[in-house]
């Protein structure tokens, strides 16, 4: 396989990886992207979105589909493959992928994103946009005076169930200890609201509803000190056990924090490696919205043009093909 120079490489292809593509290639610094395992990123197993400014509704996929048409037309070069192997040990970079191509970049956007953690039920896989949603923010107005159940102990889970509170008539908050990890702030706020009710000491054994519509009616609950098993009526859950950024292969070269989460300077995106810059999800585990990440791949753009303009390559070439 030969080897492919190139200026700029995006890895992903959600809001951040297209938002960063599109802006490079207008750039005229013809970008590569590379799609990744999940072409779209999380917004294809999304439905409705009604939070991207300028649309109404739009369903996820198809928000998708147009950021691609997109920025193909602004001539982006999208490779359907996945990434093996990166090295950042020496510019410019080196990507493998799984075909065997290696792109050689002279600055690399990294937009691998991260990816909800989840339960491991079939029966959660199965309404998975149909009643189950790990993002509150993105799918609660659906839950307009219904009845809804999030899962998790800490931070996130307790702050997911009083956003919830804003649209659903009753939220119960699952959590299978007997005490809270969020902050007390947080848990003041959740003790204090009429709307929240806690079921403490117990798991998620299956999610229960129909086929025709799809959609959730109850979970199936277990006691976590007697296995004893109860019924709980509700329209939706939310899973808030926390999120799993997508920077394995980045291990050991970036600066992370304990969460494995990509470290960025202050205000920028740019990484403890010159020319080497993350955006959205992969980087921010306190939004996580497609709109911010899109802006994430704005600013990953601008400051890879800026870095390669300071050293001298910025001017547009066609790409180099080496054997």
């Amino acid at each position: 396989m030969a080897d492919i120079n190139t200026k700029v490489l995006v890895l992903g292809s959600g809001p951040a990886g297209y938002t960063a593509a599109i802006y490079a290639a207008r750039a005229a610094l013809a970008p590569v992207l590379i799609e990744g395992l999940q072409p779209g990123g999380q917004l294809t197993i999304t439905t409705d979105v009604e939070n991207w400014p300028g649309d109404v509704s739009v369903l996820g996929p198809d928000l998708m589909v147009r950021m691609a048409e997109q920025a193909r037309h602004v001539g982006v070069d999208i490779i359907a493959d996945i990434v093996t192997a990166v090295d950042l040990s020496a510019r410019p970079f080196v990507v493998t992928l799984d075909s065997g191509t290696r792109y050689i970049a002279d600055t690399l956007v990294i937009a691998t994103g991260a990816q909800a953690r989840w339960l491991g039920l079939d029966s959660e896989t199965r309404f998975r946009g149909f009643g189950v949603s790990a993002c509150a923010t993105c799918d609660g107005f659906f839950f307009r005076n219904k009845v809804v159940a999030v899962v998790g102990g800490g931070n996130t889970a307790v702050e997911e169930a009083l956003f919830l509170t804003n649209f659903a008539a009753k939220v119960y908050l699952i959590h299978r200890r007997d005490r809270l990890r969020a902050d007390r702030t947080n848990q003041a706020r959740l003790f204090a609201n009429p709307k929240i009710e806690m079921i403490w000491n117990a798991e998620v054994g299956a999610v229960e509803g129909t086929d025709m519509p799809l959609g959730v009616t109850g979970l199936d609950l277990i006691d976590a000190s007697s296995g004893k098993l109860r019924s709980l009526a509700v329209d939706g859950l939310f899973v808030a056990i926390g999120h799993v950024p997508a920077t394995a292969l980045f291990a050991g070269q970036l600066t992370m924090d304990d969460e494995g989460y990509i470290v960025t300077a202050p205000d920028s995106t740019a990484t403890s490696i010159p020319g080497v810059f993350a955006a959205g999800d992969v980087r921010d585990k306190v939004f996580r919205q497609a709109v911010t990440a899109a802006g994430m791949g704005c600013m990953a753009a601008l400051e890879a043009e800026r870095f390669l303009a300071h050293e001298g390559l910025a001017e547009p070439s066609e790409r180099q093909f080496a054997a």
